[in-house]
């Protein structure tokens, strides 16, 4: 599913984890933050986020008063003044394994136009034997892109992407027909040939 409509997105992608949902089902989010002044604000709106530099020319020695951001950083361990972040940018703030229902909403609303993505795992698909479609758990993850529609963050858009996750097989239409199969299940299609990663 692929839509301009964030509400709309939320509640496709809802519908689709309640579907394969355990009770050890884990959500995890992340944005990529490209300017100082955004790092104050998400830091501020996403206080238990941990920001992290993945930029590869970033300083090997921090600044004084400016932690190692090439380690993971919570966001009550950055800095009132965040001029000398500026070297490290784009920063990506993160919260993982958190339980479903916890942080969506809220991430969401604050992420703003930036490049995102909310991916809840350890789902379980179930069987569909009708179909030959056998159960699956090691790779049954949903993925709601914000803003984008690659995992990498690096393809910007105007629209949000659901992407449903299942293990690949070896080129027999496997993981399309069990795609099809868990878009039907909520009234869904599937838009677009498979992704690999």
């Amino acid at each position: 599913m692929r839509t301009p409509d964030l509400d709309l997105a939320l509640r496709v992608a809802r519908q689709m984890v309640v579907f394969g949902a355990q009770r050890y089902s884990e959500v995890s989010v992340e944005a990529e933050v490209p300017t100082v002044a955004e790092v104050g604000r998400l830091r501020d709106a996403l206080p238990d986020a941990w920001f992290t530099c993945e930029n590869v020319d970033a300083p090997v020695v921090p600044p004084p008063g400016i932690p190692d951001l090439t380690c993971s950083v919570p966001a009550c361990e950055l800095p009132d003044n965040l001029a000398d972040t500026r070297a490290y940018l784009p920063l990506t703030a993160s919260m993982l394994d958190q339980p479903p229902g916890s942080i969506e909403d809220h991430f969401a609303a604050v992420i703003g136009p930036h490049p995102a993505e909310i991916r809840w795992s350890s789902l379980s698909w179930p069987e569909a034997p009708e179909r030959d479609l056998y159960g699956e758990s090691t790779h049954a993850e949903v993925t709601l892109l914000l803003n984008c529609d690659s995992r990498e963050l690096d393809a910007r858009a105007d629209t949000h992407l659901l992407l449903v996750h299942v293990r690949r097989h070896d080129g027999d239409g496997y993981e399309e027909r069990f795609a099809e199969w868990l878009a039907e299940q909520i009234g869904q299609k599937v838009i677009g040939a498979p992704q690999h990663s």
